[in-house]
């Protein structure tokens, strides 16, 4: 027995060593190069790639707000009004379109009046889905509306089916939205804003085939109905957002399209879609990668299918499919978590592959989505940020978004590259006048790519492009190195009706054409 052991010990101890040898070859010898063709079709539209398709979504979980987003007033950060200062510049200068908020399984156990008033006399409360910690409700309603003007965002709140009420419910309406007259609108200027807020979005509820009441479709839209029954636009006309399924449910969208079927259906209908793969962020193997990236595919399947299932019901399309949490799930360390707060999520050059990855994806479908809301902005699972005492970095995610933002507003145009498989050459491109935006991202670990796009009906007079690449797919900025993965210009060029370009493995390049 004793001598197996040894020699089990012995194989793994080979085995580990041979591994590790063969993926520092494969880094810096094994790469492969391959010849790409992608044909973009500038005049055959795929929809408007509205802002809002890169919104964010911001809970009351761990550090994201208190410690993340909010500091209070007498912190020695740099704040503004008790808002973390540079993640306020951060945010404004990403022009994050639309924020949701506060939740998430947070927004089902979250009674809003807790969040007004004096804040020496708010109640204290225990957050019980994350962690039975004790919130003092310092930020609120009036916060967040401060947090949205601040970064330039449309709010979206997430109202309270779980354990709240109707009336609560219809009260936070008149509450943010009535203009003047009534004992509630006057509470709310007694609180320092005079003027309505002016919300559109509202969230009725919040996964609640889950963590919101664990229903089922049908009965959820019973629910539905009754919240929605009683939320008025009070002067700001109301885009009421249903919950939708957990992933590609179609059981969920059916139980709750067949309830609605007569009696009114809502504005959006929200699906979550994460990419999850439980292991520590900075520690991905080969497989890990493969194996998580390849879930981008399956949701491109499930906006595809759950739009066409939507379309069954509503073929005028009234009711918009929104994605308003996606992202990338890591393991957590539980270190980490100590220390800098629940889910808090180390963020690398695989994230940012998976942020752009899942972009693209909302681009090349901008005719079947209205909105999508990556989770989470600061400290929390796929986040833009990172914070910590005085601390605040950008991480590769917010780069990928930075990537991604001149296609705002434009038109999505149709893109071909004549490959299915889930890790293939991801590619979107939008136009407006003579301009044409293209997003690449190579998800390939071991592949240089060749790109040649051709333009069909269309001439290229010049291109510049941005990259951000690292030739480690772990690659993190920390807060000791915060520029470790950052975005640099890109050699791009225009020839007639192509434009070139060469993608390293794991990288994202966004070129800019004059047509």
């Amino acid at each position: 027995m004793s001598a197996n052991r040894i020699s089990r010990r012995a194989f793994t101890s080979r085995a580990a060593a041979f591994t590790f040898s063969a993926v520092t070859a494969s880094k810096s010898l094994g790469q492969s190069s391959k010849d790409e063709t992608v044909v973009i079709h500038p005049e055959i539209s795929a929809g408007r790639v509205r802002p809002e398709l890169h919104g964010h979504f911001a809970e009351h979980l761990g550090s994201c707000i208190y410690g993340g987003l909010w500091v209070g007033e007498k912190s020695p950060v740099a704040t503004i009004n008790g808002f973390r200062k540079q993640a306020i510049d951060y945010l404004k200068a990403l022009g994050i379109p639309v924020l949701r908020w506060p939740g998430g399984c947070f927004a089902d156990d979250y009674h809003w009046r807790d969040g007004i008033g004096p804040r020496a006399k708010r109640p204290k409360r225990v957050n019980i889905h994350w962690g039975n910690y004790t919130e003092d409700n310092s930020f609120g309603t009036h916060e967040f509306v401060e947090l949205c003007r601040l970064i330039e965002a449309e709010p979206y709140f997430a109202g309270n089916v779980g354990s709240g009420t109707p009336q609560e419910l219809r009260d936070w309406v008149e509450y943010a939205n009535y203009p003047s007259g009534s004992t509630l609108t006057d509470e709310r200027a007694a609180n320092g804003s005079p003027d309505p807020f002016k919300i559109r979005y509202w969230g009725v509820g919040n996964e609640n085939w889950g963590c919101g009441g664990r229903m089922t479709g049908e009965e959820y839209a019973t629910q539905y109905r009754r919240f929605a029954g009683y939320m008025r636009n009070f002067g700001t006309p109301l885009y009421l957002i249903a919950c939708g399924p957990n992933s590609n449910d179609s059981r969920w969208t059916r139980g709750f399209m067949d309830s609605m079927q007569g009696r009114g259906y809502p504005h959006g209908f929200a699906m979550h879609y994460y990419q999850n793969l439980r292991v520590e962020p900075t520690r991905f193997s080969v497989e890990n990668v493969q194996a998580q990236l390849a879930k981008f595919d399956d949701m491109e399947k499930a906006i595809v299918q759950q739009r066409a299932l939507l379309d069954s019901y509503d073929p005028e399309r009234r009711v918009g499919l929104l994605i308003d949490e996606w992202g990338v799930w890591d393991g957590m360390i539980p270190a980490e978590e100590k220390k800098y707060g629940r889910l808090w999520q180390q963020n690398t050059m695989r994230s940012a592959v998976g942020a752009a990855l899942g972009l693209n994806v909302f681009h090349r479908h901008a005719d079947k989505l209205v909105m999508g809301n990556i989770a989470q902005t600061v400290n929390v699972l796929h986040a833009m940020l990172l914070a910590y005492e005085d601390k605040c970095i950008r991480t590769p995610s917010y780069y990928a978004f930075e990537l991604a933002k001149p296609h705002r507003g434009k038109m999505g145009v149709r893109v071909e590259t004549g490959d299915s498989s889930p890790l293939r050459l991801s590619v979107s491109a939008s136009r407006q006048y003579g301009d044409l935006v293209v997003t690449l991202v190579n998800p390939k670990h071991d592949t240089h790519l060749k790109v040649s796009c051709r333009l069909a009906g269309a001439t290229a007079s010049a291109a510049s492009a941005r990259i951000l690449h690292h030739q480690n797919f772990n690659a993190a900025n920390t807060f000791e190195q915060p520029d470790v993965v950052v975005p640099k210009p890109h050699a791009a060029t225009a020839d007639g009706a192509r434009v070139t370009l060469e993608l390293p493995p794991m990288s994202i390049v966004t070129a800019t054409v004059k047509i």
